[in-house]
Order: structure tokens, then C-alpha cells, then sequence
């Protein structure tokens, strides 16, 4: 079940890709503020980084007795994270543009894959280790995924912010043919 609630958030980020086009991808609502497709980098990039973290925790039973924060707990518990504007580190600052939109396509395919891939993995494991979350403390393989899983989707209340300000000033996108 939770490979089809994966997928069914990455299709979301799929379909939406079909009404925008590069410029409308790369727009940025204000000074700092992330362009769609710098989401779209982020959710991507970071993603990476959390499926390298389940392969250590199937790797080993390296840190099987740590916890992480209470915090984490409430937001695995929930299967979402907290309904606010979260700061995340600096490095935030640095997320680039995507070179093209067939990118950021290929990209959210291609994790379709690695997501069925992994669960299979998690289910096959014999180990149980755990691995830093630089902030949440120490997740397990099963908890790395589902976080990586509600980022996704915590995104999405960003993705709305900002095609909002597109629509505002782009007005509705018309697909060439």
C-alpha cells in the first residue's frame, strides 16, 4: 500500500508538470523565494539523500536501539509534517533551477521505480539498523521512507503558494501545439 501512495504523490507532481513550461518553472514569486522548479530539485534531491540513508540502515544493525525526537515520533504517528512554513538549513539557500522540464520528468519516473525497488529491499532486509536524520535524530529504514514520502507531500502547500503567484502573473498557462 504504501508503494501506491507514493506513487499516487509523485503522479501529482507529474501532472503538474504538464501545465507549466520552462519559464513558468524557473519564476521565482519574490527575493529568495524558491521557483516551482527549485521544489522540484529540493523534493528531488532530498529524496536521494533519504533513500542513500535506508540503504544504510539495511546495511547493517548499526544504531537499532537509538530513537529520534519526540517531534519525529509525532510526525511518523500523523504521516505528516506539521502544517507550517518550516526553516530548513542554509544549504536551502543554494537549491539551484532545473536545466529543462524533461528533467524534472524523467527524474520523478525514474524515483517510481527506485520507490518499489526500495520497499521490496526494506522487506527483504535482515538488518534493522538506523541512520542521523540531522535534526529528527536516528530513523530506521521503514521511517526514512515514509518521511521521504511526507515530504512530498508537505511540499504540495508550497507548490499551491506558488502557482498562485504564477497564475497572478502569468495568467493561466495554454499549452503550445
Amino acid at each position: 500500500m504504501r508503494v501506491k501512495d507514493y506513487h499516487r504523490t509523485i503522479d501529482i507532481w507529474l501532472r503538474s508538470l504538464e501545465t507549466y513550461d520552462i519559464a513558468r518553472l524557473l519564476a521565482q514569486p519574490g527575493p529568495g523565494a524558491w521557483s516551482l522548479g527549485q521544489v522540484y530539485i529540493h523534493i528531488l534531491d532530498e529524496t536521494e539523500f533519504y533513500f542513500s540513508q535506508i540503504r544504510i540502515c539495511l546495511a547493517s544493525n548499526d544504531h537499532a536501539m537509538e530513537e529520534c525526537t519526540s517531534e519525529a515520533k509525532a510526525m511518523l504517528r500523523n504521516n505528516a509534517f506539521p502544517d507550517a512554513i518550516l526553516d530548513g538549513p542554509p544549504s536551502n539557500a543554494f537549491v539551484r533551477q532545473p536545466s529543462s522540464k524533461q528533467l524534472l520528468i524523467d527524474r520523478l519516473v525514474r524515483l517510481k521505480t527506485i520507490v518499489a525497488e526500495t520497499d521490496l529491499l526494506i522487506a527483504r532486509s535482515l538488518f534493522h539498523g538506523k541512520a542521523k536524520h540531522p535534526g529528527l535524530h536516528y530513523l530506521c529504514a521503514e521511517e526514512w521512507f515514509q518521511f521521504s514520502e511526507m515530504h512530498f507531500r508537505h511540499h504540495l502547500r508550497q507548490k499551491a503558494r506558488i502557482e498562485s503567484f504564477l497564475e497572478r502573473t502569468f495568467g493561466k498557462y495554454e499549452p503550445q501545439t
